[in-house]
């Protein structure tokens, strides 16, 4: 099955040479990689049109909608021609030798893998504890609340079968995004694994990650989980 690797890049010519070449390094399975620009003010979409003479499944995508995390992911979904979706960071936090184990997963019969921080073999290297805090306490209290099948359910490092990706009704306006995916699948039906992964904290330019701006988001997608299954 091929893959489709999404990379989302707003304003990432610090790291995006770098990251689309530890990925064509470390993933030796059919793949096309899609950059999807972000309305980046920087040389970002340069750079992109500079390596595609050298590699030749790289392609440059414009985000038209609004600017922003989940618009940029919406448009890889839609443009991807591979039958498995996986978004990887543009920042360098992502271990793209992952990618290979979570097809392995997918070989087995499942639906979507989650690439894991707080299983064993996993780890997440630096940044910020408080997003440490919340996004371990989102997994690990979920996994055995309600027994979605990831400890690490906020992660975006995750390949889905593209029908998952671009399912209908999802409401996420920013990073929530790859949570809300995994919780639609999970009440849906959908078989769903983890494969551990290093995550590191990126050394340079600027996340766009704002915890306390974005919580609120979280939080909702965390209660509706709850009420759902007190529902059924």
């Amino acid at each position: 099955m091929k893959i489709s690797i999404i990379v989302p890049a707003h304003n990432e010519e610090e790291n995006i040479a770098q990251v689309i070449g530890e990925i064509e390094k470390n993933v030796l399975l059919d793949h096309e990689l899609l950059v999807v620009n972000d309305h980046s003010q920087d040389s970002t979409a340069q750079i992109i049109q500079g390596l595609r003479a050298s590699y030749g499944n790289l392609r440059l995508v414009e985000n038209k909608r609004d600017k922003g995390f989940t618009n940029a992911l919406k448009t890889g979904f839609e443009l991807a021609s591979g039958e498995l979706i996986v978004p990887v960071m543009a920042d360098l936090c992502d271990d793209p030798r992952t990618i290979t184990r979570m097809h392995e997963k997918i070989l087995e019969g499942n639906d979507l893998v989650c690439a894991s921080r707080y299983i064993k073999g996993g780890a997440r290297l630096g940044g910020s504890k408080i997003k440490g805090f919340f996004s371990g306490f989102a997994g690990w209290s979920l996994y055995y609340l309600l027994g979605v099948p990831t400890h690490d359910i906020a992660n975006a490092f995750k390949m889905y079968k593209t029908e998952i990706a671009r399912q209908e009704g999802v409401r996420a306006m920013s990073f929530e995004i790859s949570m809300e995916l995994t919780l639609r699948a999970y009440y849906a039906g959908y078989k769903i694994a983890e494969v551990p992964t290093v995550w590191k904290e990126r050394k340079k330019g600027k996340s766009n990650f704002k915890i306390f701006k974005l919580l609120p988001n979280y939080l909702r997608l965390y209660f509706w989980a709850i009420i759902k299954r007190m529902s059924r």
